[in-house]
């Protein structure tokens, strides 16, 4: 295969660059960076990219979307020191064939290469472990909101001073917000109470008690 180095540590692509070339593929680049290693294998259209995920110029996940955007079909694997599932699934999602860890054995790297070569994802066992058990986990539901129309702290504090009278650009004031911001909290305020105009929301406001005496 035709294959493309992507990664910021030029002593650990010169060993991998080594083993492939022994192992009989061809490295036609090797990139320190997400960026650059975009452009080149635009121009160079590799096999394979061994792509990092931390490097700089945007990472090897941005590199990963937009090659697999722009030239999907070269095949992408991330080879990285990140065992954080959320980069393994980012991966996966960008458009990754391939998620393998730097401390796997050189014959496992082998496998993985022969297994991309014949259109298979290169996933060791333990990586692929890993993805069931997070595939398994039950997905928590957000807690349920007993009191939807509740208004919070700062939309009570808001409507205090809107039954005090007080336009827009004196509640920003007066909250030390931007006049954009107490026009939003309002809205939510009349959503929340089903109200259509300040009058109403400072007639239910005062015969509902919603808030002390002012």
């Amino acid at each position: 295969m035709r294959i493309l180095l992507a990664d910021d540590h030029a002593l650990f692509r010169d060993g991998v660059a080594s083993l492939l070339g022994a192992w009989g593929h061809d490295v036609v680049g090797q990139e320190a960076d997400g960026a650059a290693a975009v452009r080149a294998a635009l121009r160079l259209r590799p096999d394979l990219v061994l792509m990092d995920v931390a490097m700089p110029g945007g990472g090897g996940l941005a590199a990963t979307r937009r090659l697999a955007a722009e030239a999907p079909e070269i095949a992408i694997v991330m080879l990285t020191a990140s065992e954080d599932v959320d980069d393994l699934f980012a991966a996966i999602k960008a458009g990754a064939r391939g998620y393998l860890l730097k401390n796997l054995e050189s014959g496992e790297l082998r496998g993985m290469l022969d297994a991309v070569e014949r259109g298979e994802a290169a996933v060791t066992p333990a990586i692929a472990a890993r993805i069931l058990a997070e595939l398994a986990r039950p997905a928590t539901a957000p807690a349920a909101d007993p009191d939807p129309d509740h208004l919070t702290e700062r939309e009570r504090d808001v409507l205090r001073l809107v039954v005090r009278g007080l336009r827009n650009k004196e509640i920003a004031a007066e909250l030390g917000i931007s006049e954009n911001t107490a026009k939003f909290h309002l809205r939510n305020i009349l959503d929340k109470l089903h109200a259509q105009s300040r009058a109403e929301v400072v007639a239910r406001a005062m015969r509902e008690g919603l808030v002390e005496d002012v």
